[in-house]
């Protein structure tokens, strides 16, 4: 990660310039990604060119127009965005939607049931449940190559997933798979989490964009 903030600084600060100028539009966007775990996101989308990103939640659209940032300066791809509701749409403006996003209002279980997208990138952050877990871990993920990054929010608040949740049903999914995992969250991986904002700070990067420090996003490749 080190090496994409360095390889990406000058897109990574721009993005984060719009973005922040995106939340003093609309105050009332809740900008559900914190920094880290969004400037994550878009380098590994930047780094590993996905042709398909299926996002599962997108709640006012804050992720969302990371994504689509992350696509457009990639110059190629597009973004599956599956929600039971449809704000996302009034804050993605039209010009970083056209050609690239298509949005699918529903419950992910249903839309994408026997879906035909090849999934390139795989961003979740929806009901935060073990049942929606066991759904995804069940039916999804058999759907996803080897190799392709998968994003799972809200894992690591504490040092460890809560009980009966979705995190602790990835992580049991990922430790019967022998599959390595990432995160910069705070509390789960300090060293991490430091070692990432000192280098921020060395490259000016250190405004912040979002007032959330927990990062508890969880990284992984598809095993």
């Amino acid at each position: 990660m080190t090496d994409l903030y360095r390889k990406y600084e000058n897109d990574l600060r721009r993005v984060r310039a719009e973005q922040r100028a995106l939340r003093h539009r609309n105050p009332t966007l809740k900008a559900q990604l914190d920094d880290l775990e969004a400037e994550i996101t878009y380098l590994l989308v930047r780094d590993t060119r996905p042709g398909v990103i299926v996002e599962i939640g997108s709640l006012h659209g804050w992720s969302t127009n990371w994504l689509l940032r992350a696509l457009r300066d990639n110059g190629t791809g597009r973004l599956f965005t599956h929600d039971l509701i449809d704000n996302a749409r009034r804050n993605v403006a039209p010009e970083l939607a056209a050609g690239r996003w298509t949005f699918v209002r529903g419950d992910a279980r249903q839309s994408l049931r026997d879906h035909g997208h090849d999934i390139d990138y795989l961003f979740i952050d929806a009901a935060h449940t073990a049942a929606f877990a066991r759904w995804f871990v069940g039916e999804l993920f058999p759907t996803v190559g080897s190799g392709v990054p998968v994003s799972v929010h809200d894992v690591f608040h504490g040092r460890r997933p809560w009980p009966l949740s979705e995190g602790r049903v990835v992580l049991s999914w990922l430790a019967r798979r022998e599959t390595a995992y990432f995160t910069a969250s705070r509390a789960a991986a300090p060293a991490v989490n430091e070692a990432l904002t000192t280098l921020k700070a060395g490259l000016d990067l250190s405004e912040r964009v979002h007032h959330g420090r927990d990062d508890p996003m969880l990284f992984f490749r598809m095993p």
